[in-house]
């Protein structure tokens, strides 16, 4: 074991631990580093944290939504998890975070995770091993996809989501993390004070953290666009509201507990950077869990569990851009100020007439843009500099031009996930037998009979006047399940 200082040319990055050699297992074609102990043990952690964030987005979704859908919402976020791992292994990394692509997207040098193990990413994580930043990555790619289907909850055919992941995934997750986080990427690269692309072009440069644009307002406004296409649910006389809160809090207990590795992991060692992060991540989500109550208290004199739920993940949105610029103080205001507008975005569905089930895009895809914004606002050169970045802050540092670049990479993220995953839903729903809605029958049954042939419960009661099948099943296994209605081929369109 020794010590290792590791300088990184122009931005006096100096990073002290114990390390370990790590052996050239690529006949030469890598050279020989040396990684601390400390950090890749850190990543490795906050990539099993990150991991946890999936099934608890399943969990969260599932206590939300109707009885008879509970199951298929956990299912789709799990099968997101398969879709993802397969293809970020094949290409999705590559294309990503590929040292050598040009600015829009990667290419296809690290396909099948070819070169990486003993080597780093010099360029984007110089300080862990490659094939461990790949696996930290993955984690990011996987929640997102899952993060779309709170807007269409209630409503989707798994099938025709399962290609939507993947394709979405290749065409629009890819690159816009490529333009976000690779070295060579638009948004990154033209940073003229990032320490580690000081020697590629160098004109303008966002700043985002933890994944604001890529991960939030791309699955929220890919989202808007899903449920737009999908259209709306039936209206019955059952209420739209969660049917099982036990679930929702679980839910947000596994997602504030993965929060800590997405947003300290993005530190990508173990620094004070790290550190700060993590303290501002937590901060940002109290605050956010408050104001969200205090709202809903202002208009109808309650205390909402859900809405509680809903406010510390807002908190936590709007602090992912934001975690490792700015102080703990601004991480207050970042989370308070979030959640008033994703609860008032939220509101604003009814207005616009449109049904984001579970407010996926009123909470993501509002929650990135004025994360994003704030980043802009209340960035601090000292935060950065913790681990030896350096940047110019935002308007509390006098750079007042960073709102403008956050500004722009929000509006282009957005326009360019909206926009992408229309096409990919008009071309996939065109596809025989892979129409994005269910037909009527299957959307009154619900998702999880209707696609799976399987419930959440064991216990089900169903509607008195639910067309065609029993109205009341109790001890649903000992008894003959309700016998399914004969399918309508045809294609609905729009719910009643």
């Amino acid at each position: 074991m020794s010590t290792i200082l590791q300088d990184v040319d122009g931005g006096n990055v100096t990073l002290a631990g114990t390390a370990v050699l790590l052996t050239n297992t690529n006949g030469g074609d890598t050279p020989f580093t040396e990684f601390g102990y400390a950090s890749t043990a850190f990543i490795i952690i906050c990539s099993a944290l990150v991991f946890f964030m999936t099934p608890g987005l399943g969990l969260f979704y599932s206590g939300m939504s109707r009885t008879k859908n509970a199951l298929s919402l956990i299912m789709i976020s799990m099968l997101s998890m398969s879709i993802i791992t397969i293809q970020w292994v094949l290409f999705g990394f590559s294309l990503s975070f590929s040292e050598t692509g040009g600015r829009f997207i990667g290419n296809f040098d690290m396909a099948g995770f070819k070169g990486l193990g003993a080597s780093a990413l010099p360029l984007t994580a110089p300080q862990i091993p490659g094939i461990l930043f790949a696996l930290f990555q993955m984690q990011f790619a996987t929640i997102t996809a899952a993060l779309i289907f709170g807007s269409v909850a209630e409503r989707i055919r798994l099938m025709p989501a399962m290609l939507f992941v993947f394709v979405w995934s290749t065409v629009v997750y890819n690159p816009v993390a490529y333009w976000t986080w690779s070295a060579r990427g638009w948004l990154k690269s033209l940073s003229c004070l990032d320490t580690i692309t000081s020697d590629l072009p160098c004109m303008i440069g966002g700043l985002d953290f933890a994944g604001g644009g890529p991960v939030h307002i791309a699955s929220g406004f890919s989202g808007l666009a899903y449920c737009l296409m999908a259209g709306k649910r039936h209206r019955t006389d059952e209420p739209f509201k969660a049917h099982n809160m036990t679930n929702v809090f679980l839910g947000l207990a596994l997602l504030w507990y993965g929060w800590y590795g997405f947003n300290a992991g993005s530190a990508l060692a173990a620094t004070p950077r790290a550190a700060m992060a993590g303290l501002v991540t937590t901060l940002s989500a109290a605050a956010g869990s408050l104001f969200w109550v205090l709202c809903d208290y202002v208009l109808h004199r309650k205390l909402s569990g859900l809405g509680f739920c809903s406010g510390a993940v807002a908190g936590l949105v709007g602090i992912t851009p934001a975690a490792g610029y700015v102080e703990p103080w601004a991480a207050i205001v970042i989370g308070g100020v979030t959640a008033v507008c994703c609860n008032l975005a939220c509101r604003l569905k009814t207005t616009l007439g449109f049904d984001d089930s579970l407010d996926a895009w009123g909470v993501h895809g509002v929650g990135g843009v004025v994360g994003g914004i704030l980043t802009g606002v209340f960035a601090r050169k000292w935060i950065a500099g913790l681990d030896g970045a350096v940047i110019e802050g935002g308007w509390v540092d006098g750079n007042f031009i960073q709102v403008g670049y956050q500004l722009a990479g929000c509006v282009t993220i957005a326009a360019w996930a909206f926009f992408v995953s229309l096409i990919i839903l008009f071309v996939i729903d065109k596809i025989p037998g892979f129409h994005i809605r269910p037909n009527a029958e299957d959307h009154l049954l619900g998702n999880d009979l209707g696609e799976m042939g399987e419930v959440a419960y064991e216990i089900v009661v169903t509607s008195t006047n639910a067309p065609n099948h029993a109205t009341l099943t109790t001890a649903f296994n000992r008894v003959e399940k309700p016998e399914r209605p004969e399918r309508n081929e045809t294609h609905e369109t729009q719910a009643v």
